[in-house]
């Protein structure tokens, strides 16, 4: 009978031992999964972010709401890129000379064979042209999968919610606002319940969104992250 009691003493000190252990180690162990899922989910909402600036630069300042428009645009779009070559100097500056007129100058002597205004200002060797380069090319690394833009990571095929908001300005300047985000339950999905639901607790008694996101629909902010 004593040994019965004694083993059945063993066990629950194992008990004791593995719940004060899980009491320890489970917020640290969700703490480590929830910073790599939330790396994840915020570099995919800075690629989101780099399109459609990228997008709104050349639509009238205005962003999209549309994933397929924005993956499209990221495929098959090309942005200017302007070559320069030599600059001007403080002398030709002061002559009145800028940029443009510069550029017409030589345009001009493209056309009509004629570089004489090109000799008498010095521009044999300025140049500047432009160059149309492929997004996927310029904004984003080699290899760059742009259909993957609109999935949470380890979300399981959820998409981040984005919307825009046309506004005006005090000063009655149109502007677009762009709104893109996506909540803990999607990307915290699997981990510890209780955990997510206490950070959803924190995030509403302190007004916030209860998940990552960037920009908002109720103020301009640059389409800062919430993270930054």
């Amino acid at each position: 009978m004593k040994t019965v009691f004694n083993i059945v003493l063993g066990l629950c000190a194992l008990a004791l031992v593995y719940i004060c252990y899980a009491s320890i180690m489970g917020p640290i162990n969700f703490e480590k999964a929830e910073k790599i899922r939330e790396q994840a989910v915020i570099a995919r909402l800075i690629d989101i972010r780099k399109a459609q600036t990228e997008y709104r630069n050349l639509n009238n300042l205005q962003y999209t709401p549309s994933f397929d428009t924005l993956i499209h645009f990221v495929k098959n779009a090309k942005l200017p890129f302007i070559y320069k070559k030599g600059e001007l100097t403080d002398d030709q500056m002061e002559k009145g000379l800028t940029e443009k007129k510069a550029v017409n100058i030589i345009n001009k002597a493209k056309k009509t064979g004629n570089y004489s205004e090109v000799k008498k200002w010095k521009l044999e060797n300025f140049e500047r042209d432009t160059m149309w380069v492929a997004v996927l090319d310029t904004v984003f690394p080699k290899g760059f999968n742009a259909d993957s833009m609109r999935y949470v990571p380890y979300g399981n095929g959820a998409q981040f919610e984005m919307a825009i908001k046309n506004d005006t300005a005090k000063s009655g300047a149109p502007f677009c606002l762009l709104e893109v985000k996506t909540p803990y339950t999607v990307y915290l999905n699997g981990l510890d319940a209780q955990e997510i639901a206490n950070k959803i607790d924190m995030q509403n008694k302190l007004g916030k969104y209860a998940g990552l996101m960037i920009g908002s629909l109720e103020t301009a902010n640059n389409n800062a992250g919430n993270w930054e």
